[in-house]
């Protein structure tokens, strides 16, 4: 997995910075019939989403990056709303396909912040702020443990007696199917 160093480089980032864009051009070429505050409502949303992502990414807590993720995800929905509902209007009829795309890209941003949650909700560091010297040597060496634990598992279950239950080759038997001894 990819480290990233800045929040422009992250994929999410730059397709919710596309969601702004397409957004930005849609309300300029919108018929005036769209209500100011309806276009208003609906731009604060479409940025509120990358900027959300940019600053949970620079607060240096995954607890903090946790929050403004899902408070960019919330913004992703809302615009998904808006737009779902912008297109039932019929004087908006002509942009159906273009109100189709956005509704797309707002979902692929949630998606994906979903995901980058989901990850982050599994791992046991508490982000860069909390991270030193020490704490660095402490995860290298808890992770090293761990392969180390591992590896050592299986060399040991390679020596034991071909018929126990244990030994490699009769773990292999038995979740294929084959009958025991």
């Amino acid at each position: 997995m990819p480290t990233y160093q800045r929040f422009e480089d992250l994929p999410v980032w730059q397709a919710a910075a596309k969601l702004y864009d397409s957004t930005d051009d849609f309300l300029d070429h919108a018929p005036p019939r769209l209500r100011p505050s309806f276009r208003d409502q609906l731009e604060r949303a479409a940025l509120s989403v990358s900027n959300n992502i940019a600053e949970g990414f620079e607060r240096g807590t995954t607890n903090e990056l946790l929050m403004f993720l899902y408070i960019a995800r919330g913004s992703a929905g809302e615009v998904r709303s808006m737009l779902i509902l912008a297109a039932r209007r019929p004087y908006l009829a002509a942009f159906k396909s273009e109100i189709s795309d956005l509704t797309l890209l707002a979902e692929s941003c949630s998606r994906q912040l979903r995901a980058w949650a989901d990850s982050l909700q599994n791992s046991d560091i508490a982000g860069p702020r909390h991270l030193n010297e020490k704490t660095r040597a402490d995860y290298q060496k808890r992770k090293a443990r761990e392969t180390g634990a591992v590896q050592f598992q299986q060399i040991l279950a390679q020596h034991l007696p071909p018929d126990h239950p244990l030994h490699p080759s009769r773990q292999r038997r038995d979740s294929a199917g084959e009958s025991r001894d």
